[in-house]
């Protein structure tokens, strides 16, 4: 059952900035609708904050409810002590956060293969799903504090890149449904040379493609989501006709070259295994010097860009990263 857009275990999905695009634009409309819903006595009941899920209603209930709100996905048992203080804490910031995010809760002893498509190594462990893609928060009992940061990373990293603020809270409710409800100001029609730049990623041509995001870039180099795709395009091109099985066989034979592991960097993001590959990277960099060093250090800044600066993923390889050079 694992649907089409969705990125299992950390696993990238490299239609991204389409898919960023696309989402912020339906999340426009969205917002609009709920607007005027709000003013009609609509919204999000404070109840359904927070919901049980199954396999058969996981599509429904996560899949599409998170391209216009982030899913937060809470691991339990009824066995688990450690569960039955996570749950309610987490189930207490749903209500306060009120709206910006939902929470779904899944028994991982009625849904094994959610379970296991996920994998998840232990309980209680909290993903959640951005427009269809998810994302690993953390494993454990974590502390109230820790928790708030990670769910404020993540809805700042939802709007950001997506265009997903959440749904307000219907009037009445407590916390934050007041300022959910409001109508934003649209945004201003897509750059036509970053449509034309995604285009070209879309049809896989992926030269077109790098010089089109190069050249946004060049007029706004701030801008976040060119230079996403030119990471991605880039990263497509780098991938493309390598033969998976001897870049693997090379990087484990011959640690000390530089381009082996580089391959099998990208390779391994490609793939999904994000933490090997910058792990991978972050070795590369602690075992060389100079312009090799260099080398290694910048690759694994445009693999940053690739998943995103906000990820918990990108924050810890970032920290490895600093203890390595300095």
């Amino acid at each position: 059952m694992q649907p089409r857009n969705m990125s299992m275990s950390g696993v990238v999905d490299l239609a991204a900035v389409k898919a960023a695009g696309e989402a912020k634009q339906k999340a426009e409309e969205a917002r609009a609708q709920r607007a005027a819903s709000a003013d009609q006595g609509g919204g999000v009941a404070p109840g359904s904050l927070v919901f049980d899920v199954d396999e058969a209603g996981f599509e429904r209930d996560v899949l599409q409810r998170s391209a216009e709100v982030p899913v937060v996905i809470d691991f339990w048992a009824e066995w688990c002590e450690p569960c039955k203080q996570l749950g309610p804490l987490l189930e207490r910031l749903a209500e306060e956060y009120a709206g910006r995010f939902l929470l779904a809760k899944i028994d991982v002893d009625q849904n094994q293969m959610l379970f296991q498509q996920f994998g998840v190594q232990g309980i209680p462990a909290v993903f959640a799903v951005i427009a269809g893609q998810a994302l690993p928060l953390f494993q454990g009992a974590a502390p109230e504090q820790q928790i708030r940061q990670v769910l404020d990373q993540l809805t700042q990293a939802a709007e950001e890149r997506f265009g997903i603020v959440g749904a307000p809270v219907q009037p009445g409710a407590e916390g934050e449904a007041g300022e959910q409800a409001a109508p934003s100001a649209p945004e201003p029609p897509e750059n036509p040379a970053l449509a034309a730049a995604h285009s070209a990623l879309d049809a896989g041509d992926l030269g077109g493609a790098v010089q089109a995001y190069k050249n946004v870039l060049s007029d706004e180099p701030g801008n976040t989501e060119a230079k996403l795709g030119l990471a991605q395009a880039e990263l497509l091109g780098r991938v493309q006709g390598l033969d998976a099985q001897q870049v693997r066989k090379d990087a484990a034979e011959r640690s000390a070259d530089i381009e082996a592991q580089l391959r099998a960097a990208d390779l391994d993001l490609v793939g999904g295994h994000v933490e090997d590959a910058f792990g991978r990277l972050v070795e590369t960099v602690k075992r060389t010097v100079g312009d090799e060093r260099e080398t290694a250090r910048l690759r694994l800044l445009e693999l940053f860009e690739v998943i995103g600066l906000e990820d918990p993923r990108v924050v810890a390889a970032r920290a490895a990263l600093a203890r390595v050079l300095f």
